[in-house]
């Protein structure tokens, strides 16, 4: 556009040049001048052109922009008025529902304010009707009392007791009728209990006695070795005493010796190294050649000699009492067990008994017989290293055989026999019953004079804290107590309920192998004179 306008002014320029030259006759050496004129008359006209467009421009800007306001005001103001209505229905809604809810509210405190208005009502009038109760209940009960004591004064009259002496014959009339009737029940329960139990507990106890092969021979560890003669003891001695300090450095044990005639005593806590010391002793007695280098390979050659029967101890226990897949570690602590005693019994031969039995019992009772024998075996084999830890054999017994890889049932089973664990299998008790068996029956275990005195002299201060015995004595070598009641203080129930009490006393208070019979005897003797 802007060329276009260029154009036309040039053009009208040009023409207007050539009507001047035209009419004025305009020579060439003014020419330039109007050149010039005409020039800057063309600027101007343009000038004025642009003018004129921009203010035209500028007019149709104006217009624009104010038709925009104009739309965009509109268009707020509808905005505002559109927020204004939204804000006011929103507040009218919130409103709305606050008087609702306000109204609910009233509502309930109303509901609320009759129900505890009826609800006072109601507790007046229980109030009321209680204090009417509560009356007549005091006026009955002062009448009841009345009554009472009146009846008590009459009582008193009629018998000639006080109240306290006839509450104590009732009470003593009611415990007497209890007691009674308590040792009658007791009685009929026994009885019931011991028909069906005692004969078959008997038979099958006395089967697995008499079933069981184990040799029963006594077999302690040997600590006296005897000696042709006495002059063998300054052999045994040596020069300066370098023989017996060589023999005491090799084996570990304590030679003594006294004026024991034709003896000397090996002591030492440990019956394995004391057994090989005895067994050296006596080749080195019998060879005759007593010197230090010789009782080295005297000691060497009897550890060999008792290592070789202590492996064929454990090997026999096993053959004979069935047991496979045992680890020769446990064979050989088995074997151990034959230079073991405790209370006179060896602890080998116990261990196969006890395996027979529970086997027996096992089988009676139709549960697993392998898993019981295997127990059984092993129940004692912490007692090959009790005296190495400080620890009660049960518990090494537990160590050891979890150590080996043996079953939990086998481990529980064999650990369990003193109850240090809790048994949770039949095969357990059957331990802990063959257990009791074999250290149990007479002639298994031996116990010092003093401690057997002591045990029978309890048994009798027991039995005699209780009214009415007229003498007791321990019998069987304290596996039975009897004794004899005052007829006239203790009738029949009363023995039997004595006998009952007794037992449970020792129990209590006593510890004692097997079991302790209780015997009460009561007899009625009638004696007559003739004149």
């Amino acid at each position: 556009m802007i060329y276009a306008l260029s154009a036309a002014v040039g053009i009208i320029a040009a023409l207007l040049v050539a009507a001047v030259v035209w009419k004025t006759r305009i020579t060439p050496a003014n020419l330039s001048n109007i050149k010039q004129a005409a020039s800057l008359e063309a600027q101007n006209l343009l000038l004025t052109q642009k003018e004129a467009d921009l203010n035209k421009q500028a007019a149709d800007l104006h217009t624009i922009a104010k038709d925009n306001a104009e739309k965009l005001k509109k268009e707020a103001i509808m905005e505002a008025k559109d927020e204004a209505y939204r804000m006011r229905a929103e507040v009218e809604r919130e409103i709305r529902d606050k008087r609702a809810e306000q109204l609910r509210l009233e509502r309930r405190l109303t509901h609320k304010e009759e129900t505890l208005d009826h609800r006072l009502e109601q507790v007046e009038k229980k109030e009321t009707t209680l204090a009417a109760q509560l009356a007549a209940a005091e006026a009955l009960i002062v009448q009841h009392q009345q009554t009472l004591e009146a009846q008590q004064q009459e009582l008193q009259r009629v018998s000639g007791l006080t109240p306290d002496e006839a509450k104590q014959i009732f009470l003593k009339s009611v415990e007497e009728e209890a007691r009674h009737e308590a040792a009658q029940l007791y009685r009929d329960i026994e009885e019931q209990a011991r028909q069906d139990a005692d004969r078959r507990a008997s038979e099958i106890v006395v089967d697995a006695i008499q079933r069981c092969a184990v040799e029963q021979v006594t077999e302690t560890t040997v600590s006296v070795v005897p000696l042709p003669t006495d002059e063998m003891k300054g052999r045994i001695i040596g020069r300066e005493g370098r023989n017996i300090r060589a023999f005491e450095l090799e084996t570990g044990v304590d030679l003594v010796i006294d004026d024991t005639p034709e003896a000397v005593v090996l002591s030492c806590f440990d019956p394995i190294r004391r057994e090989i010391a005895r067994v050296a002793l006596t080749n080195l007695i019998a060879d005759g050649r007593i010197h230090p280098a010789r009782i080295e390979e005297a000691v060497q050659k009897a550890a060999q000699e008792v290592d070789r029967a202590i492996w064929e101890a454990g090997e026999s226990a096993v053959l004979d009492t069935g047991i496979t897949g045992l680890s020769p570690d446990l064979v050989r602590l088995m074997g151990k067990l034959k230079y073991r005693t405790s209370y006179g019994q060896n602890m080998l031969s116990h261990s196969v008994e006890v395996a027979h039995l529970c086997g027996v019992l096992a089988a009676e009772l139709r549960v697993n017989v392998q898993l019981a024998k295997r127990a059984g075996l092993l129940h004692d084999i912490g007692k090959a290293m009790d005296h190495e830890e400080e620890q009660p054999h049960a518990m090494l017994t537990i160590e050891i055989l979890k150590r080996h890889g043996e079953p939990a049932d086998v481990v529980n089973a064999a650990g369990s026999h003193h109850h240090d664990t809790e048994p949770n299998c039949i095969e357990a008790h059957l331990v802990i019953i063959a257990d009791g068996l074999s250290a149990a029956r007479p002639g298994a275990r031996r116990e010092m004079l003093e401690t057997y005195v002591k045990r029978l002299d309890n048994l009798e201060k027991i039995a005699n804290s209780f009214e009415g015995v007229e003498s007791s004595y321990a019998v069987q070598a304290g596996r039975e107590m009897r004794l004899i009641v005052k007829p006239d203080l203790v009738d029949d129930l009363g023995a039997l309920r004595m006998a009952r009490e007794i037992a449970h006393r020792i129990e209590s208070e006593m510890e004692f192998p097997g079991q302790i019979k209780v015997t009460v005897i009561r007899e009625t003797r009638a004696t007559e004179y003739a004149k």
